[in-house]
C-alpha cells in the first residue's frame, strides 16, 4: 500500500539542549539574534596600507626587526532566522576582514585578541571597568604565510623554515546583548555561513574556511 502523507513526513527535529555560557570546552555555542546588538560609530580609522603590495612591504620591514609576525583574529557569531552569521569588518565595497590584528611583542594570544577587539569594536572613551569582558573560546585554526605575499595556508609547508606570519583564529562568545562602535569609514556586516563557504574569490581562503572550522560545533540559536 502507498504511504500516507503523515507516514512520509519527517520526524520533528531534535534540538540541542540549552546551555549556560558556551565556554571553551563546550561543543555547543550560544548564538543570539543580530537585532540584540546595537551598532554605533566612532572616529574614522586610517588604514596603514593603501594596497596589498604596500602591506607586504611594511610586513617585510617589520620582519627584519621583529621576526615572525604573530596575529590573532576573532570569529563572532550572531544569527538571523536561526542561521549563523559571522560578523566581518567591511572596508570599501569589496574588502572584508575579521576583527583582530598583529600582537605586540611579549603579548599572549588572548591578551592580544582582547586588546584588538576593544580597539576595533568597543565604544570609545570607556572607563576600565566598562571595557567589554570579551570571552575568548576555542582556537579554530592556525594559518601560515610562507612568503611576503597574500598566500596563506592552514599548515606550514615542510620546506619552509622561516615563515613570515602565523595567524590564529579564535571563537569569541558574545553576550546576549552589547553595543559595538565601528570606525565611520568601516562597516560591520553579518554574513551567513552559506555565503562564506568556499567563497575564496570574495572573502579569501581564511574567511571562506570558517564554516569548516565551525563544523565540529553546534550552534544553539536563541
Amino acid at each position: 500500500l502507498p504511504m500516507t502523507i503523515e507516514e512520509e513526513a519527517d520526524p520533528p527535529p531534535i534540538n540541542p539542549p540549552e546551555i549556560e555560557g558556551g565556554g571553551p570546552s563546550s561543543r555547543f555555542v550560544n548564538v543570539y539574534q543580530l537585532d540584540s546588538y546595537k551598532i554605533g560609530q566612532k572616529d574614522e580609522r586610517k588604514e596603514k596600507d593603501s594596497s596589498v603590495p604596500a602591506r607586504m612591504s611594511r610586513m617585510e620591514q617589520l620582519y627584519e626587526s621583529e621576526g615572525l609576525r604573530r596575529s590573532v583574529e576573532g570569529v563572532l557569531l550572531v544569527h538571523q532566522h536561526k542561521h549563523p552569521h559571522v560578523l566581518l569588518l567591511q572596508i570599501g565595497s569589496s574588502f572584508y576582514k575579521l576583527p583582530g590584528g598583529r600582537m605586540k611583542p611579549g603579548e599572549t594570544e588572548i591578551e592580544g585578541l582582547k586588546r584588538k577587539l576593544t580597539n576595533k569594536l568597543a565604544p570609545p572613551n570607556l572607563e576600565k571597568e566598562e571595557i567589554p569582558a570579551w570571552e575568548v573560546g576555542e582556537e579554530l585554526g592556525t594559518w601560515w604565510r610562507p612568503n611576503f605575499d597574500s598566500q596563506l595556508y592552514p599548515y606550514l609547508p615542510a620546506h619552509v623554515t622561516r615563515p613570515k606570519e602565523c595567524k590564529k583564529l579564535f571563537l569569541v562568545h558574545l553576550p546576549e546583548t552589547c553595543t559595538f562602535a565601528i570606525a565611520r569609514n568601516h562597516s560591520l556586516v553579518a554574513v551567513p555561513l552559506y555565503e562564506l563557504y568556499d567563497n575564496h574569490q570574495r572573502y579569501g581562503p581564511v574567511i571562506a574556511a570558517i564554516p569548516l572550522m565551525l563544523a565540529r560545533l553546534s550552534c544553539v540559536c536563541s
